[in-house]
C-alpha cells in the first residue's frame, strides 16, 4: 500500500493533532528536500511498513514521514512539483492575494493580480487532486455603499474558490473516485465518495480564502482611524499586507486539518454496487487537498 494512505488511513487523528501535523508539513524546508533524501525516506517506511508505524517517536521515521507527507501525492506516489506542494501555497498565494484586494485604478491592476491568484490555484487544485473562474470586480467599481465595496471582494473571492474545486474537479462525482478497504484495495469507483470529497474542499477553500481575505479589510477599517495612518497613509499597504500573510499561516494548516486527507465513510452510505463487492461496512477515499 501506498505509504501516504496507509498514514493517514491508519491514524485516527483529532482536529487538533492534524492541525500540528500540517504546521509540519507547511513547513518551508520542505519545498527544498533533495529528490534522493525524499527516496530514501520513502524506502525506509516501505521495506517495514508495520514498524515505520509504530516507532513514530523514532526521530528518523518522524523525518521520513515528514518528507513524504509533503512532497509525494498519495494517489499516484509521483513526486509533487515543488511550486504546488501544500508548503508553497503561502508564499505563493498570500501576496497574490493581498494584491488582488486593492482598490482597482486601471484595468492592468484590475487583471493582473486575479490571474495570477486563480491560475496558480488552478494548478494547485489540479496536481494535488483537483479552472478557474476569473471573475473581475467590475461590480465594485460601479457601487457607491462603502461597505458593499468592501465585503464584495471577500464574497467574490470566496465564491470563486469554492467554485475553483468545483469546476476542477467536477468530473470526480460524475465518474466516481476510487474507495479502498483497510488493507488499500480497491472496492470500486464511487460518485457519492467523489461529490463527498470535492464538498469537503471546496468547503476548506471558502474557510481558508474568506476568512483570510475578511480579517485584513476589518482590522484595516480601524486602523485608517488612527492617528499613524492620518500621519503614514502609505503605512495601510505594509499593514494590509502583514494582516493578509498572518491570517493566511493560521488559516492554511487549520483548512487542511478539517478534514481528514484520507477520508472514512460508511459503506451503506455508498452505492449498491459498492456494498455488494465488500463485507467491510467502512471504506476508505482521498479526499485531496
Amino acid at each position: 500500500m501506498e505509504p501516504n494512505v496507509r498514514f493517514w488511513m491508519t491514524q485516527r487523528q483529532s482536529f487538533i493533532q492534524r492541525f500540528v501535523q500540517w504546521t509540519e508539513l507547511l513547513d518551508h524546508t520542505n519545498l527544498f528536500i533533495s529528490i534522493e533524501k525524499i527516496e530514501k525516506s520513502r524506502q525506509l517506511l516501505l521495506t517495514n511498513e508495520d514498524a515505520s508505524l509504530r516507532d513514530l517517536e523514532d526521530r528518523r521515521v518522524q523525518e521520513a514521514w515528514k518528507r513524504s507527507l509533503s512532497t509525494v501525492h498519495p494517489d499516484t506516489s509521483k513526486l509533487i512539483p515543488v511550486p504546488f506542494r501544500p508548503a508553497a501555497l503561502l508564499p505563493f498565494t498570500a501576496p497574490m492575494l493581498f494584491l488582488s484586494m486593492l482598490s482597482v485604478k486601471n484595468l492592468k491592476s484590475l487583471i493582473l493580480p486575479q490571474v495570477s491568484f486563480y491560475t496558480y490555484i488552478t494548478g494547485f487544485n489540479i496536481i494535488n487532486g483537483n479552472a478557474s473562474y476569473l471573475l473581475p470586480r467590475l461590480l465594485q467599481m460601479r457601487l457607491n455603499n462603502t461597505l458593499l465595496k468592501k465585503a464584495l471582494p471577500v464574497i467574490i473571492l470566496t465564491y470563486i474558490s469554492a467554485m475553483n474545486v468545483v469546476a476542477a474537479r467536477s468530473l470526480e462525482p460524475i465518474r466516481g473516485i476510487e474507495v479502498m478497504d483497510k488493507e488499500g484495495n480497491v472496492v470500486g469507483y464511487s460518485r457519492k465518495a467523489g461529490a463527498k470529497a470535492v464538498k469537503d474542499t471546496a468547503t476548506s477553500r471558502i474557510i481558508l480564502f474568506g476568512t483570510s481575505a475578511f480579517i485584513p479589510e476589518v482590522f484595516s477599517h480601524f486602523f485608517v482611524r488612527t492617528q499613524f495612518f492620518r500621519q503614514y497613509p502609505w503605512s495601510l499597504w505594509t499593514f494590509k499586507l502583514s494582516c493578509t500573510v498572518l491570517a493566511m499561516g493560521l488559516m492554511v494548516p487549520v483548512s487542511f486539518s478539517l478534514y481528514p486527507q484520507i477520508e472514512r465513510i460508511q459503506c451503506s452510505n455508498l452505492e449498491k454496487e459498492i456494498q455488494s463487492a465488500t463485507e467491510e461496512t467502512e471504506l476508505f477515499f482521498n479526499r485531496g487537498v
